[in-house]
């Protein structure tokens, strides 16, 4: 099995409504391919389709747990964005589409043994990955507890509600779930408006002291994620234990403009990718970043975003420099380690060696 995200053409097993602007869907994996879409909670899937002539690649997060026996994932539909108004409205069961393999680094490892409390902030579509992380957690650690505060507009764009009741009533007191609604006035006053600072704050002294917390998992929109992971760290919380996934929207990420490469230009650098345990080299242009010269060459390269968000491009320097345009979604460890997003990295020296097939 290779550790590099490989696309497979896989069909859509089922389609279900979630909410008026959301479904989730199934992918039937065969049975070769079953261990390449083995994954842990929090990780996502990447598509890719065409779409009037060009291709299209949308990144989703999975929200089962492998416990489910099943890879599901949830889109929720963006007022003009192509990708997601195709799929609620032409996308049926028996489509194929191509499905990269699960990649991702967004949740922890399961402590059995231990009694945990997590906490969850999501807001929207956010709500995915943390869905997957806490189905693992009430499984997986039978003596730890799990906090979700989602914030939503109204009741009726709330996703997996139902679910996430069935999820309390099944694990009754070690889950439990506040609906944070900024349209609809609650019972309980900190209950109405937005995850923001101020509330989140409250929240950690009032309903879950953030001296009691071993892991708070943040999704939703970036601004958002941003203000309440500051929140946490200030309150205490360790940064290694706040975890962030930071969600890319069909307008998010905004990939930097490709380089124009004349065919005379003489290279800057060059890179030697290791990919699948093979190298090759690979000229890069003045300006231009590491993915695009690959995939200008021809290469096979595992990518979605292009805008330093996803993390889907990442992938560790072994030898020479770089400099990233931004990042987004690499944690200071995966920076001190040598890792990099690819997609923002431009050779400092004139040789470097990439290799994709670290973890």
């Amino acid at each position: 099995m290779s550790h590099v995200p490989k696309f497979h053409r896989l069909a859509v097993a089922d389609l279900k409504r979630e909410t008026p602007d959301a479904i989730s869907m199934t992918f039937a994996i065969p049975g070769e391919l079953a261990e390449d879409y083995v994954f842990v909670p929090g990780q996502y899937l990447t598509l890719r389709t065409t779409m009037d002539g060009e291709e299209v690649r949308r990144s989703y997060s999975i929200c089962s747990s492998p416990d489910d026996q099943e890879l599901r994932i949830a889109v929720k539909k963006v007022d003009g964005g192509a990708f997601s108004s195709w799929a609620l409205e032409e996308l049926k069961s028996g489509d194929e589409l191509d499905v990269m393999t699960p990649t991702g680094r967004f949740g922890v490892a399961h402590a059995p043994d231990q009694a945990r409390i997590h906490v969850g902030f999501a807001a929207g579509s956010g709500i995915t990955p943390i869905m997957s992380i806490v189905r693992g957690i009430l499984a997986r650690e039978p003596n730890s507890r799990f906090f979700l505060f989602y914030g939503n507009r109204t009741t009726n764009g709330i996703l997996f509600r139902e679910a996430l009741e069935e999820l309390k009533d099944r694990f009754m007191g070690r889950l439990s779930v506040f609906h944070v609604l900024s349209q609809e006035e609650q019972d309980v006053p900190i209950l109405y408006g937005r995850l923001d600072r101020q509330k989140v704050e409250v929240l950690l002294r009032a309903m879950v002291p953030a001296a009691a917390v071993d892991h708070v998992f943040v999704c939703g929109p970036v601004a958002m994620s941003e203000e309440i992971e500051k929140t946490c760290l200030d309150m205490g919380i360790p940064a290694g234990h706040v975890h962030v996934e930071r969600f890319v929207s069909e307008f998010g990420g905004k990939p930097r403009p490709k380089v124009q490469v004349a065919p005379e230009a003489p290279p800057k650098a060059v890179a030697s990718l290791i990919v699948d345990g093979k190298r090759k080299d690979v000229p890069i242009a003045e300006g231009e970043v590491i993915l695009d010269a690959a995939l200008r060459a021809g290469m096979d390269l595992p990518y979605a975003c292009k805008g330093g968000m996803c993390s889907t491009c990442r992938a560790k320097i072994v030898e020479g420099d770089v400099t990233m345009d931004v990042n987004y979604s690499l944690e200071p460890w995966e920076l001190e380690a040598g890792f990099v997003l690819t997609c923002q990295a431009h050779p400092v020296s004139s040789r470097v060696v990439v290799d994709y097939d670290q973890m």
